[in-house]
């Protein structure tokens, strides 16, 4: 379906207040912008709406880069419409798509989706090879007629925040800058599989979850993490990595479920990363691999406990 007919689809209740763009995870900067959007939006008598994308544009603009997602589009639309928006519009990015001037891309939006004000943050632009960005999209807004408004970025430990510094953060193992970034904990869900029983065997029967192969999985390492299964929460020890006390294996998301006696296999399971405890270790024998698995499901049992208080 071209990115025409999908707008096609849409039949907005009045006159629009538009952002566009992915919005992986919502982050503390994506909810600064709705904000300012709603903000607007209530203060002229128009709809506040949001256009995002079903899939990443640079997979389409550079194919063969990975992108781990933060949020796969259910999460994101949950979250998109937590915010009050009364429009969330999603459609394909396409190479067709991708071409179309700012000209022509704005003028279906105003065709379609009733635009009348644009809300962009500071390094946004759009249509073909970027030319739309903010200069650009002034002088179309006045000549089109439709404003266009910037909002600055998010500060959160003096960075601004953004969804490619919250994926290194994630990727380096830090979920507790992450979770400053994202304004909650970074969370990642898929099915408990059958494992090769080690955990078990050791005395720390695990929980091996597949989680989708786009999904951003935190960086090798030992964390505290709260387990979801159905309505129930546990505090969970995470192992991420390779298992390297038994030769490097399959990369792997291991979770020791504490309080927990059950079958888990093909259940669905969603982690709350909150700290991470320590790098991943080849241990020099079995013995001292769970003595130091002690230690962690302690250290994770207390500083779960301390988030509760």
């Amino acid at each position: 379906m071209s990115f025409l007919e999908q707008l096609g689809q849409v039949s907005p209740p009045g006159d629009t207040a538009l952002t566009i763009g992915v919005f992986d995870g919502l982050h503390l900067g994506h909810q600064h912008l709705l904000s300012r959007l709603k903000a607007e939006a209530q203060e002229r008598g128009l709809v506040p709406g949001v256009l995002t994308f079903r899939n990443h544009p640079r997979a389409v603009l550079h194919p063969g880069e990975e992108v781990g997602w933060l949020s796969d589009l259910d999460e994101r639309l949950d979250l998109l419409r937590s915010t009050g928006l009364d429009l969330v519009v999603v459609v394909d990015f396409t190479r067709e798509l991708s071409l179309l001037r700012p000209r022509e891309f704005l003028s279906l939006l105003q065709q379609r989706l009733r635009l009348r004000a644009l809300v962009v943050g500071p390094d946004f632009a759009l249509g073909y090879q970027r030319q739309g960005d903010r200069p650009t999209l002034e002088a179309l807004g006045r000549e089109m007629g439709f404003t266009v408004t910037t909002v600055e970025h998010y500060m959160v430990d003096g960075v601004g925040v953004r969804s490619t510094h919250i994926r290194n953060l994630i990727s380096q193992g830090d979920v507790a800058g992450a979770a400053r970034m994202l304004g909650r904990n970074y969370s990642i869900r898929g099915i408990v599989v059958r494992g090769d029983g080690r955990g078990r065997r050791l005395g720390y029967p695990t929980a091996n979850l597949a989680v989708d192969s786009q999904r951003l999985v935190p960086g090798n390492g030992i964390y505290a993490t709260w387990a979801y299964v159905g309505d129930a929460r546990y505090p969970a020890a995470t192992s991420i990595g390779v298992r390297p006390t038994f030769g490097q294996g399959q990369r792997t998301v291991e979770s020791y479920l504490m309080d927990f006696s059950g079958v888990l296999y093909h259940k669905e399971m969603r982690l709350e990363f909150v700290r991470r405890l320590r790098d991943e270790l080849a241990f020099p024998s079995v013995e001292a691999l769970v003595q130091q698995m002690g230690q962690d499901v302690a250290q994770a049992r207390e500083v779960l406990a301390v988030g509760k208080r």
